[in-house]
């Protein structure tokens, strides 16, 4: 039997005439009449007998009634459990990042979530030189991307763009290196200097870029290297200076000092991409705010050092 017939039935159960259940459901009488003649039909027993000018339930009907009564009851009741339900943080939620984001970041993510059991997230890190990040939000609730500034193709695709922190492009020197002395490097002081550079269209490599624009003179890209630990190790054993961001180089004892480079935008901008429908889910949404404690914790304490 249908639901929105059987409510027809409560409807006049409780109102008494027809024309009271039309007026509350805004149609016809003519048309409440047919809809509770085709309820009989699927009973198989008579649900209205006359009554003076109007019907009234028999039996059969007021014992129908009830039962619809009891269905919407449970259907009120199976409607707020879900609602309550998602408006919960549970569930799987889908993160992956570029490497470096991933080690600056998810450490301290999983800390922030090891006390809500409801929740899993479940990481992974791809290689950023095959993917554009915006490819990736299809398959994945939250992906971390880097980023000179915020993308406009990102917003253009209709992407939930969470900005999680601006971060610093730093120059790696050898700590013997002659410029190792001075506390701020410009592009002047590094542009005839050999590099370990990274692929093209990386954050880092447009920082280059700004250099070769700024001075008017070419720079020397001795190697091209993704992984930012190897490019400590080159930078270290004397091989080139680098571009390296500023919160996960290691420079502590192992033959590598970092400086701020000045006079152009050196920094890259690391955010939290969704698709709209993804960032409505509480468990997603849970984990960006998380996400967006992290962010700012790391940042607090680099600024405090």
């Amino acid at each position: 039997m249908d639901v929105k017939r059987l409510e027809l039935l409560r409807e006049l159960a409780e109102r008494g005439t027809v024309g009271a259940v039309a007026d509350v459901t805004g149609v016809t009488p003519s048309a409440v009449s047919q809809q509770l003649k085709v309820l009989e039909k699927e009973a198989g027993v008579a649900l209205l007998e006359p009554s003076g000018r109007g019907v009234a339930l028999t039996a059969a009907g007021r014992a129908l009634a009830q039962t619809a009564t009891d269905i919407a009851v449970a259907i009120a009741k199976a409607e707020s459990e879900w609602r309550e339900f998602m408006e919960q943080p549970a569930g799987d939620v889908t993160l992956t990042t570029f490497a470096s984001g991933g080690e600056m970041l998810l450490p301290g993510l999983l800390t922030r979530l090891a006390d809500e059991p409801h929740i899993n997230l479940v990481c992974t890190d791809l290689d950023v030189s095959k993917f554009e990040f915006a490819d990736l939000t299809p398959d994945y609730d939250i992906v971390i991307a880097d980023s000179p500034t915020t993308s406009a193709s990102w917003h253009e695709r209709g992407l939930q763009v969470i900005p999680l922190m601006s971060e610093p492009l730093d120059v790696a020197l050898p700590e013997d290196h002659r410029l190792a002395s001075k506390p701020s490097l410009s592009p002047k002081d590094v542009v005839s200097e050999t590099w370990i550079g990274a692929p093209h269209d990386y954050p880092f490599d447009r920082v280059l870029s700004q250099v070769v624009a700024s001075t008017g003179e070419p720079v020397r890209i001795a190697q091209r290297i993704a992984d930012n630990g190897i490019v400590e190790s080159m930078v270290a054993a004397g091989h080139g200076i680098a571009i390296l961001p500023r919160f996960t180089t290691r420079e502590h004892g192992n033959g590598l000092v970092t400086r701020p480079l000045v006079g152009i935008r050196a920094k890259r901008e690391i955010s939290a991409l969704l698709r709209p429908d993804r960032f409505e889910r509480p468990s997603v949404r849970f984990v960006v705010q998380a996400l967006r404690d992290e962010a700012r914790a790391v940042s607090d304490a680099h600024q405090a050092v």
